[in-house]
C-alpha cells in the first residue's frame, strides 16, 4: 500500500482502500472519467483488473463474483452511457440480494448541474435500485465512503452500492490514513425464537422448510442439511436457490421457480407449517402471490430474514425472526432434532414426488434435451458451477440437474437476460479449478455473448451451451397462450454460433442429435479453452412440459 504520510491522488487512495477491504479482483470497461483510478491500478498488480467488452457484462461479472465469494463484487464504469449499461447488473444485485459496489466516473465538480458531457446525477438515478447511492466530492473522504460501502453492501440484506467519482476529485492529492477492514454485520436469532421454532415444529403434522435468499455459506448449508435430515424435514427452495441444500439429500424436494413440479405446489398448499429461511416470498416463489394466502396464511408461518423490513412486507408471519441465514442455520444445528412419526410418511412422499419429477418424458425427436440433461447430471463434478440465463430453456437446468455444495447455481432471480455468459466468465476466474457450464438461449447470448472475448483475453474457460430455437421462447410461449397463432416480434435470425465462437479463438461445435452431445462436450472440456456448444432445438419443444402446438390448441379450445 502507498504510504499514508505522503499526499496521494484520489485514484490512488481509492485503489488502496479497496486493498484494505480485501479486494483481489475488479471488473471494468475503461473510461476517461476515471483515468486516475486506472493509473493507480497499474501499481496494484495484486488486484486482477478484468477488462470487459460492455458495461452490462462487467456489472454481471461483478454480481456473479459477489454471489460466489460473499464479498462485494467490484465494478468500474464510465459516466453516462457506461453507467446506464451497468444499471442492469445493479438491478440484478438488488433483487438477488448480492453484495456489489459499482464505481462510476463523473463529470468534474465545477461542471455539475450544467448537463455537461454525459452528465447524470447517479444518486437520483440509482437510488431506487441500490441500497445506497452517493457521490464522493472530497478525496480526503474516500476511505470513509469506501468503508461504508463495504459495510452497507454486506450487512443485513446484502445488496449493491453505487459511488460516483468526479474526475477532478480523483486527481486531487491529499494525505489521509486508511480505515480498518470492514466487518459484516448480521442479526442472530434469540433463544426464545429458537425455542418457539422447536415447539411449532413439534406440534406440526405436515411441516415444510423453504430456503432461499443470499448469505448462505458452505458451512450454513451443511448446518441446514444436518438439522433437516436429523429431523426428517422436507426442504424446498425459492427461485434459483437450488444450491442451498444438497439435492441428493433425502430432505430435498425441489424448487419453487418457473414451471415447478405441480405436486410440490400441492405440498406447499397442504402443509400446516412453513419455516421460511432467507427467502423473501416474492412473486416467483409464491407463483404470483397465489400459492400462499395473503396477508394471513393458512399455514403457521415462521419467517426468518436478515432484513427487518422484509418481515411482514406481504405475508404476516406468526413468528418473525430477524437473522441472517448462516446464523440461523448454525443455531438450528445446535438444537436437538425435532423428530415426529406424524410427518415421516409426509416427508418421504414429498421426496418421491421430486425423484419422479427428475425423470424426463420420452421424446423421439433428433435432439432429446431431457436425455442430454440426464447425461450432464451424471457427468458434472459435485463442485461444478452452473450459470443460467432467463428463458424457457432454463427449465432443463432447473428441473433435471442436481446441485451440491460446494457446487453452485448462479441465475438472476431478477429474470435478466444476458446474465449467464458474463457470469460464467467471472465464475471461472473466481474458481479456475472448477467446471463452469453456462445455460443460455440464443436471445440471451446475443445480448452479452461478446464477453467471450473477455474469456479469451483472461484465459477463463467456461463451457457455454446455447439453446437455439430461433425465437424469444418465453414471450412466444405467452403469445401462444394468450394470442394463439398471432406471432409478433419474437422470431430471430441468428449467426452460426459454433463458427462465431471459433472466430474468437474459442472451441465451437453444433449439435443436432442426442448422440452427438456427449462427444462435443468432452471435446470442449479437452480443449481447455472457452467453449460454445450450439444446441439446435426443435422450436416446437418450448419447455420441459409442452409444445407450441399444444399451447395453441389449448388456447384455441378456450375461445
Amino acid at each position: 500500500m502507498s504510504s499514508t504520510s505522503k499526499p496521494r491522488s484520489g485514484g490512488q487512495i481509492l485503489v488502496d482502500s479497496l486493498r484494505v477491504h480485501g479486494t483481489d479482483r475488479a471488473f471494468c470497461v475503461a473510461g476517461e472519467s476515471y483515468l486516475d483510478v486506472l493509473d493507480a491500478f497499474y501499481d496494484a498488480p495484486d488486484i486482477d483488473l478484468v477488462t470487459c467488452r460492455q458495461e452490462g457484462g462487467a456489472a454481471n461479472m461483478a454480481e456473479a463474483a459477489g454471489k460466489l465469494t460473499g464479498r462485494p463484487g467490484i465494478c468500474f464504469v464510465t459516466r453516462g452511457p457506461g453507467a446506464c449499461n451497468a444499471s442492469i447488473g445493479v438491478h440484478t444485485a438488488m433483487q438477488d440480494s448480492t453484495p456489489m459496489i459499482l464505481f462510476v466516473g463523473q463529470v468534474a465538480r465545477d461542471q455539475a448541474e450544467r448537463e455537461a458531457f454525459q452528465e447524470i446525477d447517479y444518486r437520483r438515478m440509482f437510488s431506487p435500485v441500490a441500497k445506497w447511492a452517493a457521490q464522493i466530492d472530497d478525496a480526503a473522504r474516500i476511505p470513509e465512503f469506501v468503508s461504508r460501502a463495504f459495510h452497507v453492501a454486506t450487512s443485513g440484506r446484502p445488496g449493491p452500492v453505487v459511488l460516483a467519482l468526479p474526475e477532478d476529485m480523483l486527481r486531487d492529492r491529499v494525505a489521509v490514513p486508511p480505515t480498518g477492514r470492514y466487518t459484516e454485520v448480521q442479526a442472530h436469532p434469540g433463544a426464545d425464537d429458537l425455542a418457539r421454532v422447536a415447539d411449532l415444529l413439534a406440534a406440526s403434522e405436515r411441516p415444510l422448510v423453504l430456503v432461499g435468499g443470499s448469505g448462505w455459506t458452505d458451512q450454513a448449508c451443511a448446518d441446514l442439511k444436518r438439522f433437516a435430515e436429523a429431523s426428517r424435514l422436507p426442504v424446498c427452495s425459492s427461485f434459483r436457490r437450488q444450491d442451498v441444500l444438497d439435492n441428493t439429500s433425502p430432505s430435498w424436494i425441489g424448487d419453487l421457480g418457473t414451471g415447478p413440479n405441480p405436486k410440490l405446489l400441492a405440498r406447499v398448499r397442504e402443509s400446516d407449517l412453513l419455516l421460511v429461511i432467507g427467502a423473501r416470498l416474492g412473486e416467483m416463489t409464491t407463483q404470483g402471490y397465489e400459492l400462499i394466502d395473503l396477508p394471513e396464511t393458512r399455514q403457521t408461518l415462521v419467517h426468518v430474514h436478515a432484513s427487518a423490513e422484509e418481515l411482514g412486507r406481504v405475508f404476516r408471519p406468526d413468528l418473525p425472526i430477524q437473522s441472517g441465514p448462516a446464523a440461523f442455520a448454525a443455531a438450528l444445528a445446535r438444537l436437538e432434532p425435532v423428530k415426529s412419526d406424524r410427518w415421516r410418511e409426509w416427508a418421504e412422499s414429498c421426496r418421491r414426488d421430486y425423484l419422479d419429477w427428475l425423470e424426463p418424458a420420452p421424446y423421439d425427436g433428433a435432439l432429446d434435451l431431457g436425455a442430454v440433461s440426464v447425461w450432464l447430471r451424471d457427468r458434472l463434478p459435485d463442485d461444478s458451477i452452473v450459470t443460467i440465463d432467463a428463458g424457457n430453456f432454463s427449465g432443463w437446468a432447473q428441473r433435471f440437474l442436481t446441485y451440491r455444495r460446494p457446487g453452485r447455481q448462479l441465475g438472476p432471480t431478477s429474470g435478466a437476460m444476458g446474465y449467464s455468459v458474463p457470469a460464467a466468465v467471472a465464475a471461472k476466474l473466481v474458481h479456475p479449478e472448477r467446471m463452469v457450464v453456462s445455460y443460455v438461449g440464443d436471445g440471451g447470448f446475443m445480448m452479452t455473448g461478446q464477453e467471450l472475448a473477455t474469456a479469451m483475453h483472461t484465459g477463463s474457460a467456461p463451457i457455454i451451451l446455447v439453446f437455439n430455437n430461433g425465437m424469444f421462447g418465453t414471450i412466444r410461449m405467452h403469445q401462444e397462450k394468450n394470442y394463439p397463432g398471432r406471432v409478433s416480434a419474437t422470431a430471430l435470425t441468428n449467426p452460426d454460433f459454433a463458427a462465431l465462437a471459433q472466430s474468437y479463438g474459442a472451441f465451437g461445435a453444433a449439435v443436432e442429435r442426442t448422440e452427438d452431445f456427449a462427444p462435443a462436450f468432452e471435446a470442449a472440456v479437452a480443449s481447455g479453452k472457452a467453449a460454445v456448444i450450439e444446441l439446435r432445438m426443435d422450436p416446437e419443444v418450448i419447455s420441459t412440459r409442452t409444445t407450441l402446438s399444444a399451447l395453441r390448441q389449448q388456447a384455441l379450445g378456450k375461445k
